[in-house]
């Protein structure tokens, strides 16, 4: 392919993907719930159904702003050859190609945070301000951009530092070497995000002795599930939105419960949720998912292989001759397609594990307590309650409410 063809060929990428985000963002928010469902009569109010209305609508707003803003940036990125300008002038400072490649690409994380930093102010300090959820004071909101400048150098640049030493002495037989890196960093991250990197942001305090940590190790020890490691996370220094979650394999997994999510519900309700991610934990979903990832990383890798040393890649961005950090950029627009369709995938998927977990929640406790924690936890974070089924298909991961609802309460 001629070097203006694969240029175009880029900004038609592009264009595909904005249009497409835009489409099903505007599909999703002109789709409102008309009227509140029966099965949410007595949580769900008209005042609160407006207000998520509201609240979806200046998301979507907002968002629309963001990526036209984004769209013509990247656009003029690559139309005007403002990438390859860039990595031009750093070959100039006379580095090895690793260093020019290292500082080509600390340049573009700097302008692009630096740009993404008013989006994340307004996100959070004018819509979830606005709307009762935020927490986050500006120290925390600083401090939280300061520790992920620290992780990104040492974790994300010691990362980018190999991968592109293993491009520079391996060829394009680098990929498989990175690949196995990369396998057992995202074991080693599941394993001791919660030890190590967790804590760097919040507090993670055991859950205290009491009827509702009885009743939790009752229901582990009913379902022959060996739970030592129960915490309670300061979710609401930052938001009054409510989550829990599992991370680790083995001995070492832990269970994290939202503060949020203690205050806002009853302990059936708690033990309901836990009996949810226990069921994903017993129905190897996690495992699975690990898995998938590993290969579709092994995946991406390996394209990229058959990429990274093309000369048009990088004319076509601006270069003046073949560039790896260059054909980098441009082999992850081209991919982005691929990307979309394997994250539909993923999605089917995540949703079909979901009615699972939920099923193993309802089978071996009880479906009514997670059908009403399902119902607070939507109302209370203002959720959509009658989504697009485009927009499902492509982007939740979750089954929408009232699926989920539908089957546990049969």
């Amino acid at each position: 392919m001629s070097v203006e063809a694969l240029k175009y060929l880029l900004i038609g990428v592009l264009l595909f993907g904005f249009l497409l985000n835009q489409i099903l963002d505007f599909l999703n928010v002109k789709n409102p719930a008309s009227k509140i469902p029966k099965t949410l009569e007595g949580y769900l109010s008209q005042e609160k159904l407006d207000q998520a209305r509201s609240y979806q609508r200046e998301n979507f707003r907002f968002k629309l702003l963001v990526g036209i803003v984004s769209f013509v940036l990247t656009f003029l990125l690559i139309y005007q050859g403002w990438l390859g300008a860039v990595d031009n002038w750093v070959a100039g400072f006379g580095l090895g190609s690793v260093a020019q490649a290292l500082v080509f690409f600390g340049i573009l994380f700097l302008a692009s945070d630096i740009l993404g930093l008013p989006v994340e102010y307004y996100s959070t300090f004018v819509i979830e301000e606005k709307y009762g959820f935020n927490k986050t004071t500006l120290g925390t909101f600083f401090a939280d951009k300061i520790k992920g400048y620290v992780l990104g150098i040492v974790i994300g640049g010691g990362l980018l530092l190999l991968f592109l030493w293993l491009i520079d002495r391996m060829g394009e037989d680098f990929w498989w070497q990175f690949w196995i890196v990369a396998a057992a960093l995202m074991v080693l991250i599941n394993l001791l995000y919660t030890s190590l990197i967790l804590p760097l942001f919040n507090k993670l305090t055991p859950l205290e002795d009491g009827e509702l940590k009885q009743k939790i190790l009752e229901y582990a020890r009913v379902v022959d599930f060996s739970l030592d490691n129960i915490f309670v996370m300061d979710g609401s220094k930052r938001s009054a939105k409510a989550n829990a979650f599992f991370s680790g394999l083995g001995k070492r997994k832990k269970v994290v419960l939202y503060d949020t999510l203690i205050e806002q519900h009853s302990e059936d309700e708690l033990i309901a949720v836990l009996a949810h991610e226990v069921g994903h934990f017993k129905k190897k979903h996690i495992v699975l998912g690990m898995v998938i990832s590993v290969i579709q990383v092994g995946l991406m890798l390996f394209l990229l292989g058959q990429f990274v040393f093309s000369e048009n890649i990088s004319l076509a961005l601006g270069g003046d001759s073949m560039a790896v950090e260059l054909n980098i950029i441009g082999f992850a627009m081209l991919f982005s397609p691929i990307s979309t369709v394997l994250g539909i995938g993923m999605n089917w998927l995540s949703r079909k594990n979901e009615f699972e977990a939920d099923e193993f929640a309802k089978t071996t406790f009880a479906g009514v307590p997670l059908a009403h924690a399902l119902k607070t936890l939507s109302v209370k974070s203002l959720s959509n309650t009658n989504p697009h089924p485009w927009y499902v298909f492509v982007n939740y991961s979750h089954p929408p409410l009232l699926e989920r609802l539908e089957r546990l309460e049969s």
